[in-house]
């Protein structure tokens, strides 16, 4: 990755000069691409949709650097971005952006999103908001992360913390944003233990309106993923869970050390499972461009386990995410039938 400075001398100016090119040529491009869609089938006339949605995202980013650059100047140019209501503040960015990327994307995708919650029993009221989360999800199809860190935001107002792939700092507004948050970007071969010190260092400073989002899968599902993970385990002589991971269909065997890293270092933390599907299919931005359906529905479920019911040796917490991971495949296959 480019030094800091460097993505903020390059990157910020050239999205907001592509920003301003874009809305000036919008029409001529909405015009090239309606016609060169007018050969395709309806189903496949995907170009306007996504040129429309690009613009709209530019737009944002824009706004976003604008109040991240006000925050700052307010923060004292940046000497006290690190307090609670500096902290909140760009919580708040955050969640305006992604509250208009959503709205947009139900308007130009059609995109409808719903979310099966446990029963809103006393003792589940009584735990939101109360001890801090650990987040654990399937990592699969265009910007479910997105999605995930919207609902936490603003339907749960939780103030999410997540571990993500340093190459998303090409995203300037997300490069500001979330350096500026209790966050971590880690570089693609990192090694292990530099993410688990990560993942022990967000988890460890949690209040409890906090959440940690882990991935345990580590990537999005494909076959090819799947198979590679299985070699793994079995390199490693991990013969129950490769047999284990044989079984998921949909899955890819998740890797424990980064829940297991969270879970030691915030003990009092409830765990949160969150099951998803309806757009896993596409797999790559190729699958996006050619089979994004018309309208877009995402079905998802998630289930708390309270920190006291969470095993509590190695082993035991390993079998135990496995157990989960299986609720999981089994709620995708059943989704799969009924869909």
């Amino acid at each position: 990755m480019p030094p800091r400075i460097l993505r903020r001398i390059i990157l910020v100016p050239l999205v907001l000069v592509l920003t301003v090119v874009v809305l000036v040529t919008l029409p001529f491009w909405l015009l090239v691409v309606t016609l060169a869609s007018l050969r395709l089938p309806p189903p496949q006339r995907r170009g306007v949709r996504f040129v429309w949605f690009g613009a709209v995202w530019l737009v944002l980013e824009c706004g976003a650097l604008l109040a991240c650059l006000a925050l700052w100047v307010a923060a004292g140019f940046g000497g006290r971005l690190r307090r609670d209501k500096f902290q909140t503040r760009h919580y708040a960015v955050i969640r305006w952006f992604l509250s208009r990327v959503y709205g947009t994307a139900e308007r130009v995708f059609r995109l409808t999103v719903t979310i099966a919650e446990p029963p809103p029993t006393e003792a589940e009221q009584a735990a939101r908001l109360t001890r801090p989360v650990i987040v654990l999800a399937r990592h699969a199809g265009p910007g479910d992360s997105f999605l995930l860190v919207h609902h936490l935001l603003a339907v749960y107002r939780r103030q999410p913390r997540i571990v993500m792939k340093a190459a998303l700092q090409y995203d300037p507004s997300l490069d500001v944003l979330v350096n500026r948050l209790p966050n971590a970007f880690v570089p693609r071969r990192a090694a292990e233990s530099g993410i688990l010190a990560e993942i022990t260092r967000l988890a460890s400073t949690m209040d409890d309106d906090d959440a940690l989002v882990i991935f345990p899968e580590g990537g999005n599902f494909t076959p090819r993923r799947r198979r590679m993970a299985i070699r793994r385990l079995e390199e490693k002589g991990l013969s129950a869970e490769a047999e284990r991971a044989r079984n998921l269909d949909h899955l890819l065997p998740p890797r424990p050390g980064g829940a297991i890293a969270a879970i030691e270092a915030s003990p009092s933390a409830d765990v949160v499972f969150v099951a998803h599907t309806g757009l896993d299919d596409l797999m790559t931005i190729g699958d996006v461009w050619r089979r994004l359906p018309l309208e877009a529905r995402i079905t998802a479920q998630w289930w708390r386990v309270p920190a006291a019911e969470v095993p509590r040796g190695r082993e035991e917490r390993i079998r135990w995410l496995y157990d989960q991971w299986e609720i999981i495949d089994a709620w995708i296959a059943a989704q799969k039938v009924t869909s």
